[in-house]
């Protein structure tokens, strides 16, 4: 595919062509994954109630959720939101983000070539870490009395 493929948007068109080609990673691809795991993530146990609490009406997440990794993993920069903001003061810890990481490698794997796979997989294994330091970060602290 080359870097004037038409069906790449992208601000940066080269450099996803090669990432795509790298990767065998595509539009379609990515979408498949993103809707494949939150239909994962809205039946999970532990995952769902958060997800369900929160979102009512799914399609604009998903299509918000395939431009967030159509930037992550293809560098096109379609996403432009804010992720720590909208999971700060969420009720998670270290445990909601790794059965989220469970997820999603099974569904990247599913979905995606071995090398595609292994390079959203690491990009998620990173956000995960970023999201959940900014979660703790923002939780109050106590102040240990000296009494």
């Amino acid at each position: 595919m080359s870097s004037a493929d038409p069906q790449i948007i992208s601000v940066r068109p080269q450099m996803t062509a090669e990432i795509m080609a790298r990767t065998g990673l595509d539009e379609d691809k990515l979408t498949e994954l993103v809707h494949r795991f939150y239909d994962k993530v809205r039946t999970d146990a532990v995952l769902g109630p958060i997800f369900a609490a929160r979102i009512t009406d799914w399609g604009p997440h998903l299509e918000r959720m395939v431009d967030f990794w159509s930037s992550v993993a293809l560098m096109t920069g379609r996403y432009h939101g804010a992720p720590v903001p909208a999971h700060v003061g969420l009720p998670v810890d270290w445990d909601h983000f790794e059965r989220w990481l469970v997820l999603f490698r099974e569904t990247a794997a599913e979905t995606c070539p071995p090398e595609g796979a292994a390079h959203v997989i690491e990009r998620a294994e990173r956000i995960a870490r970023s999201l959940h330091m900014a979660v703790e970060d923002a939780k109050p602290r106590t102040i240990p009395s000296l009494l």
